[in-house]
């Protein structure tokens, strides 16, 4: 897939695609690097925009001569005891004694809660909007890339952010390109114009914020935090807007709060990147306290209790 490119200051979409094709290099045959259509977590594709084709219309596979079809499982095989048959002085039925080794005790291992564990993302409508044509978005292929251009009779300045913005936070939990190219870079141009009428629109951003958190997969849970301090700073408004909301979004940053890499006496040369999911983190609450107002902090110490205030200090 050519490299996608963007003009302007954001590069936010576009590093994520340098960034996958770094670690297909890096971790080429590898287990350590999975491509996002192998993920069993990722929602794979329609058959066509309108969804998948009727099961009589689907063409059944054809055995050849040497394939043979397989036989139905039986699906209470696994319910079923396994009994093996014992044969004359192996029982131990009736013997006072027994000669037969002790058996050992299992000692079980430690229950584990799963609460980072990374959970089914669910179909966006961003890619079934995109798919059926309905978004003035296209992408252009030059020589050095693939760039983000809105279609010509589109004003930025004068969209729809009611329908639209929404649309395209749906597409924060992509993981496939272009899907996730063409939904970062959408809300960054968005954001860019948007200014003071993206307040409006804050109550419907609430939920695809929250459900691409809740898959907590840190490279969607990384792109979610940069999205969100271009929000916050769009607007001098909308800071305070989204203070009633802390509760639905702020559950996830406690959880992640720690997760910094310990780098011991080394250097971490990918801080330029900014995909530290505990500096990003941080980097957002206290965005959050500058720009929320006088109730942003006792609402983040309520969410947060290990957050201290950079304002106060």
């Amino acid at each position: 897939m050519p490299m996608m490119m963007t003009a302007g200051r954001n590069h936010a979409a576009a590093g994520m695609i340098i960034e996958d094709h770094m670690k297909k290099v890096l971790y080429k045959g590898k287990k350590k690097h999975l491509e996002p259509k192998k993920d069993v977590r990722v929602p794979r594709l329609k058959h066509s925009a309108f969804g998948d084709f009727p099961k009589t219309h689907i063409a059944e596979k054809k055995f050849g001569a040497t394939q043979k079809k397989e036989a139905p499982k039986d699906p209470f095989a696994d319910l079923r005891p396994k009994v093996t048959p014992l044969k004359r002085g192996q029982g131990i039925g009736g013997k006072a004694v027994t000669l037969n080794p002790k058996k050992e005790k299992v000692n079980p291992s430690k229950p584990k809660a799963g609460a980072r564990k990374m959970r089914k993302i669910p179909m966006s409508e961003f890619r079934r909007f995109y798919d059926r044509g309905d978004l003035p978005i296209i992408i252009e292929h030059t020589g050095s890339g693939c760039k983000l251009k809105w279609t010509k009779d589109v004003d930025l300045t004068q969209l729809d952010y009611h329908h639209y913005l929404p649309i395209f936070f749906e597409g924060l939990r992509e993981k496939q390109d272009p899907y996730r190219f063409l939904a970062v870079q959408g809300i960054f141009d968005l954001l860019e114009h948007g200014q003071a009428r993206v307040l409006p629109v804050i109550p419907q951003l609430i939920i695809p914020i929250k459900t691409a958190l809740n898959t907590r997969d840190k490279d969607i849970i990384c792109i979610v935090l940069k999205v969100l301090q271009r929000l916050v700073t769009c607007s001098e408004t909308i800071g305070e807007a989204l203070v009633p909301y802390y509760r639905q979004i702020l559950p996830i940053f406690n959880l992640f709060k720690d997760s910094n890499h310990n780098t011991g006496d080394k250097i971490d040369y990918s801080q330029r990147k900014e995909t530290n999911l505990g500096d990003l983190i941080q980097e957002t609450l206290e965005l959050f306290e500058q720009c929320g107002g006088e109730d942003a902090f006792i609402n983040i110490k309520y969410m947060i209790p290990t957050f201290e205030s950079c304002v106060l200090t």
